[in-house]
């Protein structure tokens, strides 16, 4: 099977993200990027994950042709093609609704520094304008809005993460889910305090090397 691995990760973390509660239904997407062959793996439009199989996920290169599969690919194949283009350190995006995040999104505010978590993303999650989801407006907004961050919020809609592996970009997602939830808890009853933005330059160089892998907080 072409991208065998690939694919298996795309089902793997597509069961992740309805089991973490970071989208519902057939919401969201992910792909996983093989550099070397210039090929995707990409969830299929409108499928349900608990019912993928990786014969499902859709292998298609960065110009959008199809390789393998009788599954269309999702209808934001174009930002993700977008992303892998634009930063040659991204091998993994992620596409969650997740609650929290997408209220923040539906805000059309940017999630700030309220915690340190947010340095999965780095010292904020940016917040790319509105455009019809699956549009090409829609993909130029988040290459425009991302730059170096590994997160971005689409207004009215929910939250992006890439990353070097699948990992990486789930792991972001979880946790800018979290800092969301703390963010909106805390506007409830109060003025948020951010954490400084040097402060956060040192939160961000210290994940570069934690963990066992150097990178899992």
């Amino acid at each position: 099977m072409l991208l065998e691995d690939e694919r298996n990760s795309v089902v793997k973390y597509g069961r992740k993200m309805i089991e973490a509660g970071l989208t519902t239904g057939t919401g969201g997407n992910l792909s996983v990027l093989n550099r070397e062959k210039g090929l995707i793996a990409i969830s299929a439009s409108g499928l349900n994950y608990l019912e993928t199989t990786p014969a499902d996920v859709v292998v298609m290169d960065l110009d959008g042709k199809i390789h393998d599969s009788n599954r269309t690919p999702s209808s934001e194949a174009g930002f993700h093609t977008a992303l892998y283009k634009h930063r040659t350190d991204i091998n993994a995006v992620v596409h969650t609704h997740s609650v929290y995040a997408s209220t923040v999104a539906c805000l059309n505010m940017e999630l700030p520094a309220v915690h340190y978590l947010v340095g999965f993303a780095g010292n904020k999650v940016p917040l790319a304008p509105y455009a019809t989801f699956g549009s090409p407006e829609l993909a130029e907004n988040v290459i425009n809005t991302i730059k170096n961050y590994n997160a971005v919020l689409l207004a009215n809609h929910g939250l992006i993460t890439v990353g070097a592996a699948i990992q990486n970009a789930f792991d972001a997602a979880e946790e800018l889910e979290l800092v969301a939830r703390i963010y909106i808890q805390a506007l409830s009853v109060g003025t948020p305090v951010i954490v400084p933005e040097n402060e956060m330059n040192k939160v961000i160089e210290k994940f570069s090397t934690y963990g066992q892998a150097g990178g899992k907080r």
